[in-house]
């Protein structure tokens, strides 16, 4: 592998729909890489997305681009995520640019024009990340035939012609129609596009690969393009997610099986699914911990048999405290306080939580009331906190990392990170705090006393070995079932030459 390591290309890692897999193998991709001795990095261009993260430059990405860094083995930077968009509702989003918000906009604005001017901006950091690493591999967005969006697209074929990277499609079989996907979005591009696709990479295939063949046969003699892979499917590989809840509301947080609990009693998490949910990965350090199970749930009645209740952060504070109401589950919120039964509220959770909003800023309704079940007092500043703490909590060390333009004036209670504790009612701004072990485990034990429950919790769970381990199992997906020696050709050499047009095309 001495000769990867001066590889000097890339790759766009493409999908025939959102959710086919790209940023798993993107993540894959970049781990396999990095194992062989290869410089890499990730790239997105633009990403939507309510789970961010925040650089130790202070700088607000996709966690999907921060955990493919990581599997890379690199500290992640805005150089990986120049665009990050954050839904605020079904019409706009919050523009992050190389880290900082810069303002609201309309679908319409964004795709009107201002994403056809922020092309320089993304072929720019690209370039810098070149400069930097051997290889950087990077991750398209939906899917690059949405020919309705081609002339402003900055994340799909746009930034692979400007890098004249080669494309490999990843088509999801699990959902059914991935010979077709692939014709068709090869089909519908134009003739400069399709000459950038390279083939095409089948995700989540069960069964005996041998069936599949005659399929992919077909489909290189019909496209005159190679099929990189057949990845099988595979349970519980828990990485973060970019654009939205994979989960069933009701349904586990995680598909794995974890080991059995130490103590008599398991703990019920039960999650507030709130509007636009932010950053309920963070809640994952919970469900990896034996005995812990981790619920979505959106009705009150859910709540009953939960020993813990978190209220995760939202990109819509005063959004998600109506909707709380309107369900039921603020009253319920409201009688497990007075019964001394355990909530959690996190960033936006946190705030719903205190005793009062004043926000001129992201919902702009002005003097709200919040649940009252914490002292505090929440001012929205149009200035966002972007930061990345450190400190104690019972007694152990804690990291996180904030990402609020809610300001917490705290007026009592006892001291909880940079919130406070009333009694069995915690709250902080801080993200990722669960993911600190010792903490996660005080943490638990007092919800366990608090509940009752004689849970007990492992004493070994390290939640960053568990991420290593799964990040090393995407690295697995490559090595075994991709073809990497093709991969390599094309990061290092481009698309193959004289690869067939296939009609209609697009203009």
């Amino acid at each position: 592998m001495s000769g990867a390591k001066q590889l000097g290309g890339g790759l766009l890692v493409a999908g025939t729909t959102s959710d086919a897999g790209k940023s798993v193998v993107t993540a894959g991709i970049c781990r396999w890489l990095a194992r062989q001795g290869v410089k890499v990095a990730p790239f997105k261009a633009q990403n939507m997305s309510l789970n961010s993260f925040v650089t130790r430059e202070g700088a607000e990405i996709g966690r999907a681009q921060a955990m493919q860094a990581q599997a890379a083995r690199v500290e992640p930077t805005a150089l990986m995520n120049p665009v990050l968009l954050k839904p605020g509702s079904d019409r706009s989003s919050q523009v992050v640019l190389l880290g900082k918000p810069v303002g609201e906009m309309s679908a319409r604005g964004y795709h009107g024009g201002r994403q056809e001017q922020l092309l320089g901006v993304v072929t720019d950091c690209l370039e810098q990340l070149r400069g930097t690493y051997d290889a950087v591999i990077c991750e398209g967005a939906g899917s690059p035939a949405e020919i309705n969006l081609r002339r402003t697209d900055i994340v799909n074929m746009g930034i692979a012609r400007a890098a004249r990277f080669p494309v490999v499609v990843v088509g999801d079989i699990d959902r059914g129609g991935v010979f077709a996907s692939f014709f068709g979005t090869t089909a519908l591009l134009s003739p400069q596009d399709q000459s950038l696709i390279a083939g095409y990479m089948v995700n989540k295939f069960r069964g005996d690969v041998s069936l599949l063949e005659p399929g992919m046969e077909m489909l290189r003699g019909l496209t005159g393009r190679a099929t990189y892979g057949v990845l099988p499917f595979k349970h519980g590989l828990g990485i973060d997610e970019e654009d939205g809840l994979r989960v069933s509301l009701r349904g586990a947080v995680r598909e794995s099986v974890v080991a059995p609990p130490l103590g008599e009693d398991v703990l019920r998490v039960a999650v507030c699914a709130v509007p636009l949910m932010s950053n309920f990965t963070d809640v994952d350090a919970l469900a990896a911990e034996p005995g812990v199970v981790v619920r979505f749930v959106d009705r009150a009645e859910e709540l009953a048999d939960a020993d813990l209740v978190v209220v995760p952060g939202t990109r819509g504070t005063v959004k998600a405290l109506e909707w709380l109401r309107e369900r039921g589950l603020a009253d319920a919120l409201l009688r497990r306080a007075a019964e001394g039964r355990p909530v959690l509220g996190i960033c936006g959770g946190f705030q719903v939580l205190g005793e009062h909003i004043e926000d001129e800023v992201e919902s702009r309704a002005g003097s709200v009331d919040g649940l009252g079940l914490l002292p505090v007092r929440i001012r929205f500043e149009r200035e966002k906190t972007l930061e990345r703490p450190s400190g104690t909590a019972l007694g152990e060390a804690v990291d996180g990392y904030e990402i609020h333009h809610g300001v917490a004036e705290v007026l009592g209670g006892e001291p909880f990170l940079d919130g406070c504790r009333v009694g069995s009612v915690w709250g902080t701004h801080w993200h990722g705090s669960l993911e600190s072990d010792g903490f996660r485990r005080a943490f638990l034990r007092e919800v366990a006393a608090a509940a009752g429950r004689r849970f007990v919790p492992s004493p070994d769970t390290s939640f960053s070995s568990l991420r290593e381990e799964q990040l090393d199992l995407l690295g697995d997906l490559i090595e075994e079932h991709a073809d990497t020696d093709g991969l390599l050709r094309l990061i290092e050499a481009g698309a193959p030459a004289g690869l067939p047009f296939l009609p209609p095309g697009a203009p």
